[in-house]
């Protein structure tokens, strides 16, 4: 892929190296001219000098041709108007903003772009799964935090041991999608009884995170 990264600050030098990595092709456009050159010198990849938010610059970027435009920088306003650009004008397919201030969050979405990552939201919402749901561990978030894939190990004490997933009343916005059982990954099907020792791997929409576990554990 063809990656343009607005910003060179900590993020955008580490995700550069992460797709470098991945053997992309990266530019990264910076308005401060020495992080520029430091970042040209240590990254061995072109870099642009210049603010991200003018077309002459995202020209020079050749950001007609990115596969991905991101803009994480440590101003939302640039970030925003970026990535505005690279859509509107350069047609990028795919453009994911860094939002510094969480309160900017719903606005940068609103206003058209695809992805928006804060730091601050991921860990509010990482700790908040973890200290509710504390016999669940969270694997990962999915659809920006808004759902969650989880795993658990039934007890012995299970009320749904020797119960069939057919006949256990999921909450709605839950799906168990996989069962580790000595070893073996089951995908199951209505049929499977539950047994203590099963771990099991579910993706919980909401608030079904909750209802699943106290399901689960009790």
């Amino acid at each position: 892929m063809n990656i343009v990264i607005m910003g060179g600050g900590k993020l955008g030098r580490q995700l550069a190296l992460n797709m470098l990595e991945r053997k992309n092709t990266v530019q990264i456009i910076e308005k401060d001219r020495l992080r520029s050159l430091r970042l040209a010198n240590e990254l061995d990849l072109e870099v642009i000098s210049g603010n991200g938010t003018e077309l002459k610059i995202l020209e020079e970027a050749r950001t007609s041709e990115a596969d991905c435009f991101l803009a994480v920088s440590g101003s939302d306003q640039d970030n925003l108007v970026a990535c505005q650009l690279a859509k509107q004008t350069f047609g990028v397919k795919k453009v994911i903003a860094r939002a510094n201030d969480p309160r900017n969050l719903t606005a940068l979405r609103v206003l058209g772009i695809d992805i928006v990552v804060s730091s601050t939201e991921i860990i509010t919402n990482m700790i908040e799964q973890e200290v509710n749901v504390s016999e669940m561990h969270l694997l990962t978030t999915l659809n920006r935090g808004r759902a969650a894939i989880v795993a658990m190990t039934l007890t012995d004490h299970s009320t749904i041991n020797g119960t069939k997933l057919r006949d256990v009343q999921l909450p709605k916005g839950s799906l168990i999608v996989s069962v580790l059982r000595d070893g073996q990954m089951i995908i199951p099907n209505g049929d499977l009884v539950f047994s203590s020792g099963d771990e099991i791997v579910a993706v919980c929409e909401g608030k079904s995170q909750k209802d699943l576990n106290r399901i689960l554990s009790r």
